[in-house]
């Protein structure tokens, strides 16, 4: 079994297994993570993974860093991308002077986890720059330094949307049932 640094290196060489490898463990999180910034947009989150992908494959050579990074600097590829779509799909309907709608119903893969509804419905409230930064880092599981450079901000502004977002989303949990509340004492 090849460590996550020998894929990159091994992917940057030409390897298709390395990126069969590469691909099952980044797919899945950046379909999901495209899911919640491609609402109204003409291009589907899967058709801007697949770009993100295509243009990761294509410069690959020019990547520099760790298995870690790989997933930030993939990120940011998609982010591009969609910001990319984001501009265009407001160009054509300004263009046919038609207000877009946002339903914020997206649907996808990510039903198939216990309780995506209600997670995408409380980082909807969220401020642009927190939602993504809680999901790169709770959802999706990326680091710090990984969302950094998948959004294209500084460590330190990270952390500062994390604290804040959390924390909002702390403040919009029901309060706990007091049933519930004599048990956690009785424990």
């Amino acid at each position: 079994m090849r460590s996550d640094d020998d894929l990159v290196a091994a992917a940057k060489s030409g390897d298709p297994e390395a990126w069969r490898e590469l691909y099952r463990a980044h797919a899945g999180r950046l379909v999901l993570w495209l899911e919640t910034r491609t609402s109204g947009l003409d291009e589907s989150a899967d058709d801007l993974a697949a770009e993100a992908w295509l243009v990761a494959a294509q410069k690959i050579a020019d990547f520099h860093g760790t298995s870690s990074e790989f997933a930030g600097w993939l990120f940011g590829i998609a982010r591009n991308h969609a910001a990319n779509s984001r501009r265009r799909t407001g160009r054509r309907h300004a263009a046919n002077a038609t207000i877009p709608t946002d339903d914020h119903s997206v649907p996808g893969p990510e039903s198939a986890y216990a309780g995506a509804e209600w997670v995408r419905e409380a980082l909807q409230g969220l401020p642009d720059r927190e939602r993504d930064v809680v999901t790169c880092l709770e959802v999706l599981g990326l680091d710090i330094a990984a969302t950094a450079e998948a959004l294209g901000i500084s460590a330190v502004a990270v952390r500062v949307a994390r604290h804040r977002g959390l924390k909002k989303l702390r403040g919009a949990l029901p309060p706990p049932s007091q049933a519930s509340a004599e048990r956690n004492r009785a424990w």
